[in-house]
């Protein structure tokens, strides 16, 4: 079960600080294409920056986590007002633990937010961090993809999670 999330979104600003306090997560490690952006970072989803700050004056701390390279990332991040850890390396788990000592947390109280399976969520378990699975706002349309979505539909369907896409 390591490809299985512990939550499921429709999108990372249905995540409250209710919930988010109810399962013991003070940090969430944010994914960046397809769950708060996308055209590779170009674009921020609706809501996303109003949630964000909503995070964080609720005393979330939030740090992203991506496979970018640093000049890549550093923009992004800048645009999101928020720390980063670029080259994750995910889904292996030190990116992760990275992650969680950057931003001052303990693995215990981390989450992980992310749209795929076999990056986000397997990562997330293997650095013993909660996983919470968004749906993907855009489909990537690469053979590789498409090859990687067609696995997580299944597993989601094994999982009787739902899937919309």
């Amino acid at each position: 079960m390591l490809f299985k999330p512990h939550f499921q979104f429709n999108n990372v600003c249905d995540i409250t600080l209710d919930f988010l306090k109810d399962i013991g997560v003070d940090t969430l490690i944010l994914d960046v294409d397809n769950t708060i952006c996308i055209k590779k970072g170009k674009v921020i989803l609706p809501n996303v920056m109003q949630w964000l700050d909503d995070m964080k004056k609720g005393g979330i701390k939030l740090i992203i986590l991506s496979n970018a390279r640093p000049k890549r990332m550093s923009q992004i991040a800048e645009n999101f007002g928020l720390k980063f850890v670029p080259l994750g390396l995910k889904p292996l788990p030190f990116g992760y633990w990275r992650a969680a000592k950057v931003i001052g947390s303990k693995n215990r109280n981390c989450a992980i937010v992310g749209d795929q399976l076999l990056t986000d969520m397997l990562g997330g378990h293997l650095a013993r961090h909660k996983t919470i699975l968004v749906f993907p706002v855009e489909l990537e349309t690469s053979f590789g993809f498409k090859i990687k979505r067609g696995i997580e539909r299944k597993l989601l369907k094994l999982y009787n999670m739902k899937c919309n896409f």
